[in-house]
């Protein structure tokens, strides 16, 4: 850590907040290249559709993560954009879905974005009263990942607003219970 922060925070405030926004890149960076597998990854009917879905969402994320590194650079830390960093930060497993239909990546993919939109509205709150800049990044990136995740679960969903993949706890169950 540097032997600075910014104007205002403390050192242990800066530090602290370095190391949360840390663990947001790593999510991000990780989220993006799962994005990508899918991308690469989907088949079947809808296939088109769903393939040029994703690429917008690739590029708002690889943006977050761009921003949270950032952030934490100007708080006086160094970001670890590594994959070693993803790994080292994970609290969740690896996507599990290779070559498979739309439903099927989409199913695993909305387990995804629960994981994600949780942690970011966690980070949100634990920045509440500490930092209300970062807190307001974080909050703008919430509102893209939930909307996202709208966008994904419209393929899933039935008339009677039930998920296809509800109830479901791994990847592979949500990716079985969609198709």
């Amino acid at each position: 850590m540097a032997h600075f922060t910014i104007p205002g925070l403390s050192a242990d405030d800066g530090r602290r907040i370095a190391e949360l926004l840390q663990k947001q890149l790593s999510t991000y960076n990780d989220l993006h290249l799962t994005l990508k597998h899918v991308h690469w990854n989907v088949v079947g009917p809808s296939f088109i559709g769903v393939h040029e879905m994703i690429d917008p969402q690739v590029e708002l994320v690889r943006g977050y993560a761009d921003e949270a590194a950032e952030r934490i650079a100007a708080l006086g830390a160094s970001p670890q954009g590594t994959p070693g960093a993803i790994v080292a930060d994970r609290t969740w497993d690896d996507y599990s879905v290779g070559r498979d239909t739309v439903l099927a990546h989409l199913g695993a993919l909305d387990l995804v974005y629960d994981g994600v939109v949780a942690d970011t509205r966690a980070a949100i709150q634990t920045l509440d009263d500490l930092d209300p800049v970062s807190q307001d990044m974080l909050i703008g990136h919430a509102r893209e990942l939930e909307k996202f995740q709208w966008f994904v679960r419209a393929h899933l969903e039935n008339s009677g607003g039930e998920l296809s993949n509800e109830g479901t706890d791994s990847e592979k169950d949500a990716a079985d219970a969609a198709r």
